[in-house]
């Protein structure tokens, strides 16, 4: 999995304490998902892939203005594909080994998504006071996608209101049933998506959306 992001305090402190999972350098894409699959109990699917074409990497799905080429899913229906079935991983990779990697929400996890400078700020703060922080990604579009426990989508608004703010007002997204997130190491055009915070042995149970909506309010108030 990707080396964690400098400047993540938060998931350098949760390293030392628990130390990560085996990092293999050249993994292959089919060796991350299963990892996934066995380590996490994360289902998986495989997405969209970049494909050179004229000298340039494109997004196999033939947009040439794709938003998020090579990290999207690659057809309609894309829920049923989801797996946590470490040999269907393998079958899937297999027949195309440069799919994107990508985790469905609403499973076993949610994922609130804020701006990158947002999340480092918030990211700061959780160590500062010693919160539950789980496994937390950061994408080539400069976002921070915080995972949590199921059930985001229907408490964070609520959750905002009573810190004062209209949930309209503050770019704090909560990613749940229908939604997905691409998992390191996919690319997204030019990029790759890495681990600001990555999955370690401490950070197996996911906090919940009330212990990481404070802070994140905040930061994103802050980032206005």
């Amino acid at each position: 999995m990707e080396e964690t992001t400098a400047g993540a305090e938060a998931a350098q402190s949760a390293d030392r304490v628990a130390g990560h999972i085996p990092q293999q350098r050249g993994e292959s894409l089919l060796e991350t998902a299963v990892r996934y699959t066995e380590e996490r109990h994360w289902d998986v699917f495989p997405g969209t892939w970049l494909a050179a074409v004229g000298g340039a990497q494109r997004c196999s799905c033939g947009d040439p203005g794709c938003a998020a080429p090579g990290a999207h899913p690659a057809r309609e229906g894309w829920a049923s594909l989801a797996t946590g079935s470490a040999s269907t991983v393998r079958r899937m990779w297999q027949q195309q080994p440069t799919a994107s990697i990508l985790l469905p929400t609403g499973r076993t996890f949610d994922a609130i998504s804020v701006p990158e400078t947002a999340g480092f700020l918030a990211l700061a703060r959780l160590e500062r006071m010693r919160s539950a922080l789980g496994p937390v990604i950061l994408t080539p579009e400069r976002r921070m996608q915080f995972f949590v426990l199921p059930g985001t989508t229907v408490k964070l608004p609520d959750l905002v209101r009573k810190l004062g703010w209209s949930p309209a007002s503050l770019d704090l997204v909560a990613l749940g049933e229908g939604a997905y997130v691409a998992a390191p190491p996919t690319r997204c055009g030019s990029r790759a998506v890495q681990w600001a915070c990555r999955p370690t042995p401490a950070n197996r149970w996911l906090p919940d959306v009330e212990e990481l909506d404070p802070p994140l309010a905040y930061a994103c108030g802050r980032d206005r």
